[in-house]
């Protein structure tokens, strides 16, 4: 699932620590930036799980579903090949009395 393809978690991203140079950036702002990322990380995180559960439960409602109602129609079955079929059973059955 994504665990196995996702290189940082919220954690890694909030124990991070950069070294400093003379001419750095702003310690507090890098730590106010972080600190959205790490919280729409953690959002995004749960939504995709959220969704993964979603899916799976979809799966197997349609898997349950299929198995009480099989398919009704043949693949490629139209419902012009069924009058046609239904038109030449009572053709058999009641002869030409229907059509005269």
């Amino acid at each position: 699932m994504l665990s196995d393809k996702v290189k940082l978690t919220a954690k890694d991203i909030l124990e991070k620590e950069f070294k400093t140079g003379v001419r750095g950036y702003k310690q507090e702002e890098v730590d106010k930036f972080l600190d959205l990322v790490i919280k729409d990380y953690g959002t995004m995180h749960q939504e995709i799980e959220d969704l993964q559960q979603e899916n799976l439960r979809l799966r197997k409602q349609l898997e349950e579903a299929g198995k009480r109602q099989p398919m009704a129609q043949p693949a490629g079955t139209t419902n012009f090949d069924i009058l046609k079929r239904l038109s030449n059973l009572e053709k058999h059955v009641f002869g030409n009395k229907l059509y005269d």
